[in-house]
């Protein structure tokens, strides 16, 4: 049975991690609901992302290998430091400080208090509300190529937010794309760049805690690695399917989503169907 409760929130996983709804949220309410009626825990979250982010490399393949090569070459000179695909690099990894330097000093507190259910609900509706305020109100005429450090930075802080269940990476990250100015398939695309170094770096440091104490984990590594797997496949043609959605559709749809998710998780949190912790 836990096999096949790893599947589903796999496909769980790979449904909502790119688009912004929090899919960490979403794996800790369906864990609720399944037979074992538990929270996965962050161990499991953070692994499996390691599926989803690995569809992220390849669909953004070329793009990747290209910024990683210009920043090596602006490091030499054999490039200039101002080329975009260079200055690209460094946003990433300024950007990736945040939540880094946050996710590593509050591991207990993510690991417990964050995974309240009523902190989750609030999350969700709150965030809803800024990502429909964003949306609406950005200017929306800036590009990628338009991006600089401090909004780089910004995009940083906004992604450490994800580290609440219920806020969403690629949702903050997007959010404060669009309050700077940015298109809606640039904040996208540079929210799914710029997670790529987090998430790796969080899901390896979770697989490595996973094997030293296999006995921690709701599910084992067997399981947890079929869950990655789905994940991937699943996430690869979430990525494609919202890339092409946002080039001509807003973001109302997932505001209504998240905003109902949360009114619902309150009732049920409210009538005692499920409990907080």
């Amino acid at each position: 049975m836990h096999l096949i409760e790893a599947i589903i929130l796999g496909l769980v996983q790979g449904l909502t991690e790119f688009l912004p709804i929090s899919s960490s949220a979403h794996l800790r309410i369906a864990g609720e609901f399944l037979p074992s009626a538990e929270d996965p825990g962050a161990t499991f979250t953070a692994i499996t992302q390691i599926g989803t982010e690995i569809a992220v490399l390849v669909y953004f393949w070329k793009k990747i290998t290209r910024i990683v090569a210009q920043w090596f070459r602006s490091l030499t000179g054999a490039a200039p430091r101002n080329d975009p695909d260079a200055r690209m690099g460094w946003i990433v990894i300024i950007g990736t400080i945040p939540i880094g330097v946050l996710g590593f000093l509050f591991q207990d507190v993510i690991r417990d208090t964050f995974r309240n259910l009523w902190l989750v609900a609030i999350v969700l509706i709150v965030f809803g509300l800024l990502l429909g305020a964003a949306d609406a109100l950005g200017k929306r005429t800036r590009l990628e190529a338009d991006l600089t450090y401090p909004h780089g930075l910004a995009l940083g802080f906004a992604q450490a937010l994800a580290l609440i269940p219920g806020v969403s990476r690629s949702g903050a990250t997007t959010t404060m794309g669009l309050a700077l100015g940015y298109t809606r398939p640039a904040a996208a695309e540079v929210a799914f760049l710029l997670a790529v170094p987090a998430v790796f770096g969080s899901g390896f440091y979770e697989l490595l805690q996973a094997i030293r104490e296999p006995g921690q984990a709701v599910f084992t590594l067997a399981e947890t690695a079929v869950a990655t797997a789905v994940a991937f496949g699943v996430g690869l043609a979430v990525i494609a399917f919202l890339m092409s959605y946002i080039k001509k559709r807003s973001f109302l749809p997932f505001v209504i989503y998240r905003i109902a998710v949360g009114v619902l998780l309150i009732v049920l949190l409210a009538t005692g169907v499920l409990q907080a912790y």
